[in-house]
């Protein structure tokens, strides 16, 4: 029996349509992502469902008695009320059965077995037991554990934790309320790897059904049964998982794109007949019938929607070649105030690695990555960078941007850019126009914030890229450009990151934190996973499994990594060769030759190397 039936919905924004005939049915058991570009009314149509917000248009018909939760980006005001009360707020109308349950059992206890009093009281046992029972107090703390909390916290009051963890206890207080139809928008936010996890396998669960918005792709293929996308104005339903809607819906757009292309150029060439003939006495009936297959055709004609939102530009520039060895540490010590967070960790990573850095939030990944770059001095042991080593940094809090200034400027500072390039480059990352480079980098917005540092990074030609969440505030298509980008990137890497699809795809090796010492994993996550979760876990589900075991299928190997290099190092040699040929005096050109060459040799070094190994 379906818990939502939604017909026809129409929502206004001053007066023009932000979507219009949004119709879908969700069941117990269903797992509906939203999906679209960010403006297109998901977390609206969230709202609206809850009744937060008014539609203008359409019908919503619910199973009797059906209980809706929502968690939102909204973390509740903090106040000297304790967790638990905060959650348990959430499940206020269960503690209300109870009771009413003692006063009707006092009442019979007293003789009172009428028939009213004993349809009431079923009536409340029924609610109670479709709740999940007497131990729903239980049941709603073991949401909290599971989100990373400790029952220590549960008697802390709300004003002392952070933003982030107030966000997850209104992840907490919505699944707590025992819902029929749970809304999630953007659940995994301020969550460890470990908690989504966690998430993953009770959305899996829960008897209720569920409407979602989430970025983290790992998260929709795990959970999704099917997906209603907004885009334009209106929607479209498709029963089925997620990567293959995705599949579906490139396929779509790659038909109405060639479909529009043949139906404007039929369209041009019609109109070229009827413009050169429609006047001429011989050729006019003619040129009538052209002009009314143009009507026809115009009416027909398939638009290719424009999305709301590009992805960002991520395009690293080619950077300089290192020494071998990137960075190295020996016997390394990591300690905050009061606390040892790593020790005796040696470790090196090599010139082309690609490293991710995993462990429970809290366990040093990010003052590791400031030791490595020195921001931080450690402990004890040493660390180095290699010869030639040019490393970027983003991290979480956007620290190495230069507030001094406007958006431009601190562009052109970080990166060395003129200025036309350097607007050229802020477009790409949705900076544009005049009062978009002129805004003072104070004030802009994290999500801003974000972007202008990714863009810093992008530009700045360093061979050693330091990334500490850079997918924070990206949309679906913004991730993906930064893998491809990442994945093509020829330079050093060190990811921390929640994104699983990120660390699965880019990732040749991972370091995990584990207490205080470092272990190094080959491949990328789905394999660290398979190899470290205790035989009480599953590692992952079988249908994770299956698309992470494609997504190493379409992984590239060392070898074949190193073999375009060399292919590109050919062609480079080649073109010199070309331009000596003319000009052979050219010392400049001598020297990138003789540069040309050099790494041609090492890159056929390495290829032996890898060969051997393989072999």
């Amino acid at each position: 029996m379906a818990v939502l039936i939604a017909t026809n919905l129409r929502k206004e924004i001053a007066g023009s349509a932000l979507f219009e005939g949004v119709s879908f049915k969700v069941e117990r058991r269903d797992r509906l992502a939203l999906a679209g570009p960010n403006g297109a009314g998901k977390t609206t149509l969230l709202r609206a469902l809850l009744g937060e917000v008014s539609l203008e248009a359409g019908e919503l018909a619910w199973e009797k008695g059906a209980r809706v939760a929502l968690h939102d980006q909204r973390p509740p005001a903090g106040s000297r009320r304790p967790l638990r009360d905060y959650v348990l707020a959430g499940t206020s109308d269960l503690a209300e059965v109870e009771d009413e349950l003692r006063t009707l059992e006092a009442a019979m206890a007293g003789g009172a077995h009428d028939a009213r009093t004993l349809a009431r009281y079923a009536s409340a046992q029924s609610r109670l037991e479709h709740a999940g029972g007497y131990d729903w107090r239980e049941r709603a703390t073991s949401f909290v554990r599971g989100l990373g909390f400790t029952d220590a916290d549960l008697d802390r009051p709300l004003d002392s934790f952070s933003g982030g963890e107030l966000t997850r206890a209104s992840l907490a207080r919505a699944l707590a309320s025992q819902p029929d139809l749970l809304l999630l928008d953007e659940p995994t936010n301020h969550l460890d790897i470990e908690s989504i996890e966690w998430l993953e396998e009770l959305l899996r669960t829960i008897d209720a059904a569920v409407i979602l918005v989430a970025h983290d792709r790992w998260f929709l293929e795990a959970v999704t049964t099917a997906v209603l996308q907004l885009e334009g104005g209106q929607s479209t339903y498709f029963p089925g998982e997620w990567h293959v809607w995705r599949r579906e819906q490139a396929a779509r757009a790659q038909h109405a794109a060639r479909t529009a292309d043949r139906q404007a150029e039929e369209l041009a060439r019609l109109e070229r007949f009827v413009e050169r003939f429609r006047y001429k006495a011989s050729k006019a009936r003619q040129a009538q019938s052209k002009l009314k297959q143009i009507d026809r055709l115009k009416v027909t004609r398939v638009e290719v929607p424009r999305s709301g939102r590009r992805p960002l530009g991520f395009e690293f520039l080619k950077p300089k070649r290192s020494g071998r060895v990137v960075v190295e540490a020996d016997s390394l010590e990591v300690a905050v105030p009061g606390r040892t967070l790593l020790h005796d960790v040696s470790f090196a990573i090599e010139r082309g690695e690609h490293v991710s850095l995993v462990g429970p939030n809290g366990a040093g990944k990010t003052t590791l990555l400031e030791t490595l770059l020195g921001r931080r001095a450690p402990g004890g042991g040493r660390v180095r960078l290699g010869h030639d080593v040019q490393p970027a940094y983003f991290s979480q809090h956007e620290a190495e941007l230069d507030e001094r200034g406007s958006v431009l400027e601190a562009t052109m500072g970080a990166t060395g850019l003129r200025r036309p390039d350097a607007q050229a480059l802020l477009g790409r990352f949705l900076f544009s126009g005049w009062e978009a480079h002129e805004k003072p980098v104070v004030a802009l917005s994290g999500g801003e914030r974000r972007r202008l540092a990714l863009a810093h990074v992008v530009a700045s030609g360093a061979n050693f890229l330091v990334l500490d969440e850079p997918t924070n505030h990206l949309d679906l298509e913004s991730r993906e450009s930064l893998e491809a980008a990442l994945e093509a990137f020829p330079g050093a890497v060190v990811l921390v990151t929640h994104d699983r699809a990120l660390l699965d795809a880019v990732s040749g090796r991972l370091l995990a934190i584990e207490g205080t010492t470092l272990v190094s994993y080959p491949g990328g996550w789905a394999e660290y996973r398979e190899r470290s979760a205790p035989e009480s876990q599953p590692a992952l589900s079988p249908k994770t499994k299956t698309r992470a075991r494609q997504r190493q299928q379409q992984k590239q190997s060392p070898l074949e990594l190193v073999e375009r290099e060399i292919a590109r190092g050919e062609e480079r040699v080649a073109e010199l060769e070309r331009r000596l040929a003319d000009d052979w005096a050219n010392v400049d050109l001598v020297a990138a030759h003789r540069a040309a060459r050099d790494d041609l040799a090492a890159l056929l070094e390495r290829w032996e190397t890898l060969f051997e190994s393989t072999s």
